[in-house]
C-alpha cells in the first residue's frame, strides 16, 4: 500500500523540536501524580483506594479518548488539537486543588484530566511525525518523541516533589498547571494534518476499525499492550508509597520515578533504532519478559536504596520501550492516514491495563495491606504478553483502506 508523507507547515526540525517539548511537559507532569498519593491522601483523608480509583478512572478517560483525539486530529489538524487538550488538561489539575473529596476528585483528576491528557498526548504528536517523516525512519522518529516524553518525567519528578515540600500539594498542581500552558503556543508548529495517500479510501471511524480488527495481528497487539499499561500505571501510582512502607524516604520515591524517565531515555532510543533493523513483534515480546524477570527479582532481593533505584534503572530501559515498536507496527499495517485513530483504539486497551493496575494496587493494599498480589499478577502478564507478540506478522494490512477497482 502506498505510504503517505505530508510536507509539514513548518520545517521538519522545527515540527520534531516542539513536539518532543510537548511531549515532554505532558508526560512528565503526568507521571509526577504517585507524588502527591501520601500528601493528598493524608489532607482530604482518602483511602488509598479512593486516590488509586481517581488515577484508574484518569487512564480509563484517557485511553476511551484517545481514538478520538487521533481521529479528530487526522480530520482537523494536530496544532488545534493540542492546543484544546493543553487547556483542558490545566483545567483539571486546577479544579482538583478545589476538590473536597474522593467523588469530586474521581470527576476531576479523573475525567476531565484524563480526557485533557488524552487530546493532548505524546500518540496525537507521533501522528504529527508519522504523516511527515518516511516510512522508514519512523520507528527512529518515535523513539525519539518517546525518550523526550521520558525526559519529562525524569525532571518533572522532582521538580514535583521540590514543590510539594516546598509550598504543600495545592500550589504544586497550580504551578503545574501554568507549565502545561507553555504548550498551547508550542503546538502550532504542528499544524496540519494527515491525506489519504493516492488510491485509498476515506472511511469512516467504525468502518476503518472494522477492518482494522480483522487483521490478526493488529489484534494481538491491542491485546498485548493491556499489559504495558497494567505495569507502567501501578508503578507510577504506587511505587513511591510502597518504597515508603519498606521504609524508605519519599525522596526516594520521587528519584525513583526520575530515574525511570532518565534510562527510559535510553531504551526508547534503543528501541527506536532496533525497531528500524530487527522485527518489532520479536522486540516487543522480548521487552515483556525482561518485565517479568525485572520485577520477580526485585520481589526477591530485600529492597533498600539500592536495589530501588537498581529496578528503576532496568523498568526505565523496558518503561515505555513498547510505544515507538507499537506505533511503528501500527503504521506499518495501514500507513499514515489512520495512524492517530488506530494507535488510539491500541492505546484504549493500554489505559485499560493503566485503569486495572491502578485500581487493583489500592485495592489489594486497603484490603491486604501489601501489593505482593499485584507484583506477582504483573509477572504473569508479562509472560503471557511476551508469547502473545511471537505470532504478529511484520507486513502491511492486505488491501487495508483501498478502493475497489
Amino acid at each position: 500500500m502506498p505510504q503517505s508523507v505530508v510536507r509539514p507547515a513548518v520545517p521538519l526540525l522545527a515540527l520534531i523540536i516542539a513536539g518532543c517539548v510537548i511531549a515532554a511537559i505532558g508526560n512528565g507532569i503526568r507521571t509526577s501524580f504517585g507524588l502527591f498519593t501520601l500528601p493528598l491522601s493524608a489532607d482530604l483523608g482518602l483511602s488509598r483506594e479512593g486516590w488509586g480509583m481517581a488515577m484508574a478512572i484518569q487512564n480509563l478517560a484517557w485511553g476511551i479518548a484517545q481514538p478520538f483525539a487521533g481521529a479528530f486530529a487526522d480530520r482537523v489538524g494536530t496544532g488545534r488539537t493540542i492546543a484544546l487538550g493543553a487547556a483542558v488538561y490545566a483545567l483539571g489539575l486546577l479544579l482538583m486543588v478545589v476538590s473536597p473529596n474522593a467523588s469530586i476528585m474521581a470527576l476531576t483528576a479523573g475525567v476531565i484530566t484524563g480526557v485533557g491528557i488524552a487530546i493532548c498526548s505524546f500518540s496525537v504528536v507521533m501522528a504529527a511525525f508519522g504523516r511527515a517523516v518516511p516510512m522508514e525512519k519512523r520507528s527512529l522518529i518515535f523513539g525519539v518523541a518517546t525518550a523526550a516524553s521520558s525526559f519529562g518525567q525524569f525532571a518533572f519528578a522532582p521538580i514535583t516533589q521540590g514543590f510539594i515540600n516546598a509550598f504543600g500539594w495545592q500550589s504544586a498542581l497550580i504551578y503545574l498547571a501554568m507549565a502545561l500552558l507553555l504548550i498551547i503556543p508550542l503546538s502550532y508548529a504542528l499544524r496540519g494534518r494527515s491525506e489519504n495517500t493516492t488510491g485509498q479510501a476515506d472511511l469512516p471511524f467504525m468502518q476503518a476499525l472494522a477492518r482494522a480488527w480483522g487483521y490478526g495481528s493488529y489484534r494481538l497487539l491491542v491485546i498485548g499492550f493491556f499489559v504495558c499499561g497494567f505495569h507502567l500505571a501501578f508503578i507510577n501510582v504506587h511505587m513511591p508509597a510502597y518504597l515508603v512502607q519498606c521504609g524508605l524516604s519519599p525522596e526516594v520515591g520521587s528519584w525513583t520515578i526520575a530515574v525511570i524517565g532518565l534510562f527510559n531515555i535510553v531504551g526508547s532510543l534503543l528501541s527506536g533504532y532496533l525497531g528500524g533493523r530487527l522485527p518489532k513483534q520479536i522486540l516487543l515480546a522480548t521487552i515483556y519478559f525482561l518485565r517479568a524477570v525485572a520485577i520477580g527479582l526485585f520481589l526477591l532481593i530485600p529492597v533498600s536504596e539500592v536495589t530501588a533505584y537498581a529496578f528503576a534503572a532496568a523498568m526505565g530501559l523496558l518503561w515505555l520501550s513498547t510505544v515507538p515498536l507499537t506505533a511503528g507496527l501500527v503504521a506499518m499495517f495501514f500507513g499514515a492516514r489512520y495512524m492517530g485513530m488506530l494507535y488510539g483504539v491500541a492505546f484504549f486497551s493500554h489505559q485499560l491495563g493503566s485503569f486495572t493496575g491502578v485500581w487493583l494496587g489500592g485495592f489489594v493494599y486497603d484490603l491486604t495491606g501489601s501489593y505482593s498480589l499485584v507484583w506477582y499478577l504483573g509477572i504473569m502478564l508479562g509472560l503471557g504478553s511476551a508469547a502473545l507478540h511471537l505470532p504478529i506478522n511484520e507486513r502491511t494490512a492486505p488491501n487495508f483502506a483501498l478502493k475497489p477497482a
